[in-house]
């Protein structure tokens, strides 16, 4: 396949799990009809973005990967003959959550999953309350429209998860994601927050001679402690090629459903002109897997 026509769905989501679904299978079928064979959607797109509060009952949100969830997409998926990057809130045992992405393949098969690695602990972003860290890995999902790197959110400011995925044979990276600015940051921490996700990811397409993926959702969502005001979600989903180009790239404030034709062919001559995997130095790495180089 030289030409994978990628469907995103940018959108603002309510409580209403059944109807943030609904609009998800609108979307995804208008997306099928235009030729999309891969659809991204965000970071727990069936709700709203609960990690801005702790609360024990939200963990009633979780889901199985063998309940009516996954049926609803695994159903999507066979119906409109995509491949569909989903992102759950995983009931893996009692008291053992995840916030993991599953595939589904364009039969309807479950092609895989992804578990998120990186969970963050910040002011309105209380993931690791949550989310226990994933332990499959950065581990490639293969489909039939190629090998797709899923990593999610937070992940996608640590180049060694890009890399690793690179070296595993991901054909690109995708990033579901949840991320916005908080009540209190001003104009220009807002500016320098957004540049620097866009910067970041464009840097892993670069380095890795692949094209990045990342679908953000969009809106404001409030706090339901009333503590903040809280996140107004920054949308800008894009699609970068394999030297950091912009493909696509969505606005800030509207719900975007759109495809874009990703050149796969094009990473492979982008790394010849451009052999960072043959000049990695990886006799000298072996202080990467430390926490800190303390200079003694």
């Amino acid at each position: 396949m030289k030409t994978l026509r990628t469907g995103i769905i940018q959108q603002h989501n309510t409580a209403d799990r059944e109807d943030n679904r609904r609009r998800i299978a609108e979307k995804t079928a208008l997306l099928a009809r235009d030729g999309a064979r891969l659809i991204v959607n965000q970071e727990l797109h069936d709700g709203l973005y609960f990690c801005q509060t702790e609360a024990v009952d939200v963990f009633d949100q979780a889901v199985g990967l063998d309940t009516e969830a996954t049926e609803f997409y695994a159903r999507l998926a066979r119906e409109n003959k995509v491949v569909i990057v989903t992102s759950l809130f995983e009931r893996r045992a009692p008291g053992l959550y995840h916030n993991t992405a599953v595939v589904f393949d364009a039969d309807g098969s479950v092609a895989g999953k992804y578990r998120k690695m990186h969970i963050p602990d910040d002011p309105a972003y209380y993931e690791k309350f949550y989310f226990t860290p994933g332990d499959i890995g950065f581990k490639p999902v293969d489909t039939s429209v190629g090998r797709l790197g899923v990593l999610v959110c937070w992940d996608q400011w640590y180049p060694e998860a890009a890399r690793l995925m690179a070296l595993a044979g991901a054909d690109m990276l995708i990033y579901p994601t949840a991320i916005g600015w908080e009540s209190s940051d001003t104009a220009d921490e807002q500016a320098r927050q957004l540049e620097a996700w866009v910067t970041v990811q464009r840097g892993h397409a670069v380095a890795n001679g692949l094209p990045v993926v990342t679908v953000n959702r969009v809106g404001h969502e409030p706090d339901p402690s009333g503590a903040t005001g809280g996140i107004r979600f920054w949308g800008n989903s894009f699609v970068a090629g394999p030297q950091g180009e912009f493909l696509f790239r969505a606005s800030a404030d509207n719900e975007e459903t759109a495809f874009i034709d990703i050149d796969l062919q094009r990473s492979e001559q982008v790394r010849r002109w451009w052999p960072f995997l043959r000049d990695r130095r990886i006799d000298a790495y072996g202080d990467i897997l430390k926490r800190y180089i303390d200079d003694k």
